[in-house]
C-alpha cells in the first residue's frame, strides 16, 4: 500500500519534470529547434492540430526553422497560425515551405527569458510540493494501520524523494539559465 503511493507520486513527479523539460523546449535561446514552434495549434478542417502533425520541422541552419508542410494549401493556414501563437517569430513563406529566422537576443530579452524560466520552475516546484502532500494525506489514511515511527519513516521517504525532484527541476533551471544567458 505504501510502495503503490510512493510509486504514484513519484510517476507524477516525473511527468511534472519532463512538462519542465518540455516548456523549457518553447524558450527561445537565439538558437532554432523545432520544439519552438511544433506544439503551435492550426486549423487543420475545422480542427486545431498540432504543427508537428501537419508538416516536417527541421532546421536546416543554426538559426533557421523549416516548415514544410505535407500539403501545400495549408502553407497561409500554418503561417496564420505562427503569428496568432505569439511567439515572437516571424514566417517567411516561400510557396512551398515557411522558413522562420531566428533573430539575435538582445541583453535585455534574455534578462526577461531567464524571469520566465525561473517563474517556470517555480510553478513546477510547487506542483511537486502538491505531489508530496497529496502522498501525505493518502498516507494518513491508512494511520492507524501502522505505527508511529513506521508512519514518520514513510514520511521522511517521501520527503527525501521529493527534495530529489525539486533539485533535479533547479538544475534543470539552472541549465536553462546559462544556456539563456551565455552569448
Amino acid at each position: 500500500m505504501v510502495d503503490e503511493i510512493i510509486k504514484s507520486m513519484q510517476s507524477k513527479m516525473d511527468k511534472t519534470v519532463d512538462a519542465l523539460k518540455k516548456d523549457f523546449g518553447t524558450i527561445r535561446t537565439g538558437k532554432a529547434s523545432p520544439m519552438m514552434v511544433e506544439d503551435v495549434r492550426v486549423d487543420y478542417y475545422g480542427t486545431l492540430t498540432p504543427l508537428n502533425q501537419l508538416g516536417k520541422i527541421a532546421c536546416p541552419e543554426p538559426r533557421v526553422i523549416l516548415i514544410t508542410p505535407f500539403e501545400k494549401g495549408m502553407l497561409k493556414d500554418i503561417e496564420k497560425a505562427i503569428f496568432a501563437a505569439s511567439l515572437g517569430l516571424t514566417p517567411n513563406n516561400d510557396g512551398s515551405s515557411i522558413r522562420i529566422n531566428i533573430p539575435e537576443l538582445t541583453g535585455e530579452r534574455r534578462k526577461e527569458l531567464a524571469k520566465v524560466v525561473k517563474q517556470k520552475a517555480e510553478e513546477k516546484k510547487v506542483a511537486i510540493r502538491n505531489i508530496r502532500r497529496d502522498a501525505n494525506d493518502e498516507l494518513k489514511k491508512h494511520q492507524s494501520e501502522m505505527s508511529q515511527d513506521e508512519m514518520k519513516g514513510h514520511q521522511d521517504k517521501i520527503q527525501k524523494i521529493t527534495d530529489s525532484y525539486i533539485a533535479k527541476l533547479g538544475d534543470l533551471e539552472k541549465e536553462k539559465e546559462k544556456e539563456i544567458t551565455t552569448l
